[in-house]
């Protein structure tokens, strides 16, 4: 008991240290505060964009992954859920060399069309998307997988196509994974740091997301990085609870 409480006590002081520290007679400024604003505006679009990009790609990706076995699925899975445990400034330091104007895609870009994805807006996206899509993918492979592919076999025998039962049998059954998925891909997006600084950079108006702008305040604007903090807490917390009873199966 005494090793479970340090344990719990090791998460529940950064957090009360936090609450108890934030200067809640500002944070109505704080938040109203232009460069704040502008923060958090830049945030919602590039976290709700890369969900949207994560949805467009992580579905069928997830198709494949519960539709192969053996060597093929592994390896497959294994490079899906690689961002997962990259260290994101590594991840950072990959997507550079792939679309920066010297990498791999992103050289050929610039030389014929003049096209630079790095520290830019774009680029805040395309960060996100790589370190967020994988929560996205296992979240549906898992209800791919525990899906009853009867349903399925009924639809083609009626005379369906493979694309309509997809589309009107697969994806309305998987609408609580879809669900939970983007709502932990959006979660990650918002939270991300250091493949976004590493790639898209830190520049005010165009890539300083939520946690860069926590990361410049803490230097010379304690109350903001407090307030901001506390904004991703939320967040975080809200998502953890709406989301348990798909993990704990609690009521």
């Amino acid at each position: 008991m005494a090793l479970a409480g340090l344990g719990l006590l090791l998460f529940l002081l950064p957090l009360a240290s936090l609450v108890v520290r934030a200067p809640w007679g500002q944070v109505g400024q704080e938040l109203l505060a232009p460069e704040t604003a502008t923060a958090l505006g830049l945030s919602i679009f590039c976290s709700v964009t890369a969900t949207a990009i994560a949805l467009v790609l992580g579905i069928p990706l997830a198709f494949v992954l519960s539709r192969t076995a053996g060597t093929l699925r592994r390896v497959l899975r294994a490079l899906t859920t690689l961002p997962m445990v990259l260290p994101p400034v590594v991840g950072g330091v990959a997507l550079l060399l792939a679309f920066g104007r010297r990498g791999l895609l992103g050289g050929p870009l610039y030389q014929l069309f003049g096209v630079q994805i790095p520290f830019t807006t774009t680029a805040a996206v395309i960060a996100e998307t790589f370190v967020a899509m994988p929560f996205l993918v296992i979240a549906i492979e898992g209800g791919l997988r525990a899906l009853d592919q009867r349903y399925e076999e009924a639809a083609r025998a009626l005379g369906a196509s493979s694309w309509k039962v997809f589309a009107r049998v697969t994806l309305p059954l998987l609408r609580p994974a879809i669900f939970s998925g983007a709502v932990l891909c959006w979660a990650r997006a918002l939270g991300e740091f250091g493949a976004t600084i590493t790639f898209a950079g830190n520049l005010p108006g165009r890539t300083q997301t939520v946690p860069l702008a926590v990361y410049i305040a803490l230097e010379s604007k304690p109350e903001g990085a407090i307030v901001l903090s506390l904004v991703l807490v939320a967040v975080s917390l809200a998502i953890l609870i709406g989301l348990r009873d798909r993990w704990l199966g609690e009521p």
